[in-house]
């Protein structure tokens, strides 16, 4: 099949978004199809009418939607949900919802997100985990400082100050450091960040990295925290439990919807004081971090290449059978 991957994110960005597209290019590839990346902008030069649109982000991708709806009625449409549109503007946007309607299938990256679905649309939905690889360099975490990673670009969403916040309060013989990884979306968050920097010295900001120094970094850390505020199934989470490093979240959906309800280490959204106590807990009870490990790398398995490569494999069997109807 010829396949075209539209996404919001620009190419040669680091979003979680462009992230996602080039290793489902990357999948489907591996099983023979040509497929091409593109953006909300403009379609790739030179190239042919897809057999099929997978489309990353229903409200923002719209357009490329709406335009392949109309030319190609009869071909199939895919629809990955984002975090953004699952928690927030499936409530807001006539047009993500209209996406949605047209889609054949909708691709979901944790199972939560289907409780966002109108009833009629869950048929339709499919869960396709987020797979990632361990770091192939040899990596030892310090014996001198607890080293805490956060992997996430500086943007409101991300809540990405909450762990350095969170570590001002820890007690002075405290060895741990917060090492943040991820590019500054804009003047301020670049500004804040330089200045938690200088008032906090458990803190550092290390900027946009290739994607390898960030499996690295996460492979060497003893933990990492997503503190986002939303999301539909964080790279960096399914990274973390690939590379059995614990994990500490802020309780949303779509966190919940990869680690369990059950996992010891949430703390609820913006709740600063919550996520000191669980970074104190992880410093001072090595059970308590040890527990952590062994739940990521139980719950690693669910994120291996070969388990996402078989999901897009089945989901496109179903739609090149003639059988779109979902069930």
């Amino acid at each position: 099949m010829r396949i075209q991957i539209v996404t919001p994110a620009a190419r040669g960005s680091q979003s979680g978004n462009r992230i996602t597209a080039r290793r489902w290019a990357k999948v489907l590839r591996q099983s023979g199809h040509r497929v091409e990346i593109g953006d909300r902008r403009a379609r790739p030069s030179g190239s042919k009418d897809p057999d099929l649109l997978i489309a990353l982000h229903a409200r923002r991708s719209f357009d490329e939607i709406a335009r392949f709806h109309e030319d190609h009625p009869g071909r199939p449409l895919v629809v990955g949900l984002t975090g953004t549109d699952l928690y927030r503007d499936l409530r807001r946007s006539a047009s993500a919802r209209r996406a949605l309607e047209w889609a054949d299938r909708l691709v979901l990256l944790q199972p939560q997100g289907i409780d966002e679905l109108e009833a009629h649309l869950r048929p339709k939905a499919r869960v396709i985990h987020q797979s990632a690889r361990r770091t192939r360099a040899a990596v030892r975490k310090s014996v001198r400082t607890l080293d805490v990673c956060v992997v996430g670009h500086l943007r409101p969403v991300k809540d990405p100050f909450r762990t350095a916040y969170a570590a001002r309060s820890l007690p002075a013989s405290s060895q741990l450091r917060v090492l943040h990884v991820g590019r500054a979306l804009s003047d301020g968050m670049r500004s804040r960040a330089e200045r938690e920097m200088a008032r906090n010295a458990r803190y550092r900001w290390l900027g946009e990295r290739p994607r390898w120094q960030v499996l690295q970094l996460l492979a060497r850390s003893h933990a990492t925290v997503n503190s986002s505020l939303l999301e539909g199934g964080a790279n960096a989470v399914s990274e973390a439990l690939v590379a059995g490093t614990a994990v500490l979240a802020s309780r949303v959906p779509g966190t919940v919807g990869m680690l369990g309800d059950d996992h010891p280490g949430y703390f609820e959204p913006r709740k600063t004081a919550e996520l000191t106590t669980l970074l104190s807990r992880c410093e001072s009870e090595p059970t308590f971090l040890e527990e952590l490990e062994k739940r990521s790398r139980r719950l690693a398995g669910s994120y291996t290449p070969a388990r996402e490569a078989a999901a897009w494999r089945k989901l496109l069997a179903e739609l090149r059978s003639g059988h779109r109807k979902a069930s």
